[in-house]
């Protein structure tokens, strides 16, 4: 394999699955090291701008705390703190701030432009850009997510009953990178994979056809499903969340047109819920998870996210930090 240093994190696709595993490993290191109380300064005096177009608790948070942990620091950057709000462009922005620090991580969910903004910053950009999360992939997440199952169920994830499944919230609209970004990592260790979701909130064909081939490679499996019911039957894990459309309307800049008819969708499944019931459907030793903030009493009821026995939320979020850390430490530090 070769030296990782350098190399940019948009989404995981990019990263061959040896490089993952490399990832993967790195990350069950250092949280055996923290948990040691074990320091390292392999980052000491190295600069990571983070720049945020939306709010974040796990990804600013583990990103902030997992530099720090390695010696170095962070700047947290919104567009109102820097040239962005009057228009500067990415371009400009990743050639200075990669002239002045040593990485690069935004988050910028945007429909039909987050994903590009990353690339461009990628572009021009001399030191690691890093997705937070775009409006197609969360890499971060996603890693975080194996990371958990491996331990749960130990590395080899081959065969292991994945059902992810859109559920109610009136929040915010949430973006659809998560599941489309797991559907794609996922199967790319050979789990079988079930999506359920409601008819209008589809994911991208494109994507479904890259994962499809994923699940061929690996030996996995991939397949649909319209009822939340049929999807959880059987799931060893289930990770009930919602997840927008505005991503397969064809008229991105008509967005009144879309928050109308996104409402008008969303209160037609309410009964979209993860509970008690649906829970007995799955395995009996079913997981519960989801990348939080959760929407408790629409996507998931208080006694199935609060089941010691069910819920590995806590375990997942805290694998946020030890998940950046690797990709800090092979990106930055050439580990």
């Amino acid at each position: 394999m070769k030296n990782l240093k350098g190399k940019h994190f948009i989404t995981t696709e990019d990263w061959a699955k040896d490089e993952i595993d490399h990832l993967l490993d790195l990350s069950f290191d250092l949280k055996e090291k923290k948990k040691k109380g074990e320091v390292s300064d392999l980052l000491k005096n190295q600069t990571l701008f983070m720049l945020f177009f939306e709010q974040s608790t796990r990804t600013r948070n583990s990103m902030g705390c997992g530099i720090t942990q390695f010696g170095g620091n962070s700047h947290d950057l919104t567009p109102d703190k820097v040239q962005i709000s009057h228009g500067e462009t990415a371009k400009d922005t990743a050639i200075v701030l990669s002239r002045m620090g040593h990485a690069i991580a935004c988050r910028c969910c945007f429909y039909n432009k987050g994903n590009q903004y990353l690339n461009e910053l990628a572009q021009w950009s001399t030191v690691p850009v890093m997705s937070l999360q775009d409006d197609l992939y969360h890499p971060m997440q996603c890693m975080a997510d194996v990371m958990v199952l491996q331990e749960k169920f130990g590395k080899n994830l081959k065969g292991l009953k994945m059902t992810i499944s859109w559920a109610y919230a009136e929040s915010h609209a949430k973006p659809i990178s998560v599941p489309l970004e797991q559907m794609l990592f996922f199967t790319r260790f050979g789990m079988n994979v079930t999506i359920a979701h409601p008819k209008e909130f589809p994911l991208l064909p494109a994507m479904i056809n890259k994962a499809n081939a994923n699940a061929k490679e690996s030996g996995g499996s991939l397949r649909f499903v319209n009822d939340m019911d049929e999807g959880f039957k059987g799931a060893q894990v289930v990770i009930p969340k919602n997840w927008g459309g505005f991503a397969n309307f064809n008229k991105w800049e008509d967005s009144q047109t879309q928050w109308a008819e996104m409402k008008e969708n969303l209160s037609k499944y309410k009964s979209w819920i993860c509970d008690e019931r649906r829970m007995k459907l799955a395995g009996p030793d079913v997981k519960y998870m989801h990348a939080l903030p959760a929407d408790r009493g629409k996507e998931v009821t208080d006694a199935v996210i609060d089941n010691e026995k069910w819920s590995i939320i806590y375990d997942e979020a805290e694998n946020r930090l030890h998940t950046a850390k690797a990709v800090m430490a092979a990106t930055m530090g050439g580990m």
